[in-house]
């Protein structure tokens, strides 16, 4: 596939199912069932922000709220198209990072509406209670847990390259139109990731430029393509984004404002995912192949296919680690983890 065709292939991808909100502000519990990509629309049609028009309605909405504390800014110049991304040796990035105060960071947002070559300016996940005190009083919706991290973006015409969260993920648009797309999680052999140490904004992200994709580099991106979807959000509507789905998302118009709801599933152990796959890295990758195939049998009766056949023959009071954790059994064994790592 020729990379204008690929480029045509992106324009056209199947759209994200679409489905309206049954009450303002509740998603509908078949969403975080089926664990798949949906739009809801006019999931947060009737919150009092969405009353702002423009910037400068959004600007005096806000300044209600915020407090005198700097955000972290990232601006980039003209010549990245709002392709927020790495530098040429992917050592360092197109982009300048900063600390201003909200007020400023929209006085910067005004100035490149009128700019002939306009810089990309961005705000990503700043924690909504923290910056923006009171928000969520009048702002909020209802998600499966009672502490969800819950954050705003906001900015210019940007593009942040596809990447995953470990936690599902609400994304709600207060002002602009964004243009998600999105792949399953198996397609990540497919999307061409960068490094993992050093990274734009805490994840990896995929190397593929989707608004010219090269498939000369990166061939196996014809493959995702074929699995990929698309969603187009305005302001009132909301993106479920399951779990370790990669999705790229373009912010497309000059002033655009997202507030998104990270929450995790509520089990004993909190721990932290990402990190059993580094150290698997750290210990494991490299093992010749007949280890690494024995790793893999004893990981996925262990772990990805366990189900009581793992403890059923042993004596409860015996079981440990091996049945289903409780609290009491999560810290023993993350202390047993510590032990062995500092041996």
């Amino acid at each position: 596939m020729p990379s204008n065709q690929a480029l045509a292939r992106l324009e056209s991808l199947p759209r994200v199912p679409v489905i309206d909100a049954e009450a303002p502000g509740v998603v509908p519990p078949q969403v975080f069932e089926e664990g798949r990509p949906v739009v809801i629309k006019n999931l947060i049609a009737e919150w009092p922000v969405l009353d702002a028009k423009d910037r400068s309605q959004m600007e005096r909405y806000l300044s209600g709220f915020w407090i005198d504390r700097p955000v972290v800014a990232y601006v980039g110049t003209a010549d990245i198209r709002g392709r927020f991304f790495y530098d040429e040796a992917l050592t360092g990035f197109n982009f300048k990072g900063g600390s201003a105060p909200l007020a400023q960071v929209f006085e910067r947002i005004q100035e490149q509406e009128a700019a002939a070559s306009p810089m990309s300016i961005y705000v990503g996940s700043t924690p909504v209670d923290g910056w923006l005190p009171g928000f969520r009083a009048a702002n909020d919706i209802a998600v499966p847990s009672d502490q969800p991290l819950v954050s705003f973006w906001l900015g210019n015409r940007t593009k942040i390259s596809a990447h995953y969260d470990y936690p599902d993920n609400i994304a709600c648009v207060v002002a602009g139109e964004r243009r998600f797309t999105l792949f399953p999680p198996e397609q990540v052999t497919n999307l061409y990731v960068g490094p993992i140490d050093k990274t734009p904004s805490g994840q990896a992200i995929s190397l593929v430029d989707f608004a010219d994709p090269d498939l000369e580099r990166f061939p196996r991106f014809a493959e995702a393509l074929e699995a990929g979807f698309q969603a187009h959000c305005g302001p009132g509507d909301a993106l479920f984004i399951p779990s370790l789905w990669w999705h790229h998302v373009e912010s497309q118009s000059d002033f655009n404002m997202l507030v998104n709801y990270w929450w995790i599933p509520e089990i004993a152990s909190q721990a932290t995912p990402a990190a059993a796959l580094l150290h698997a890295m750290l210990a494991i990758r490299d093992l010749p192949p007949r280890h690494r195939k024995g790793w893999k049998a004893l990981f996925e009766h262990y772990v990805f296919d366990s189900d009581p056949a793992v403890y059923e023959h042993i004596p409860e009071a015996a079981r440990g680690p091996l049945a289903p954790l409780t609290d009491v059994s999560s810290r023993r064994l993350l202390a047993d983890i510590l032990n062995r790592l500092n041996q």
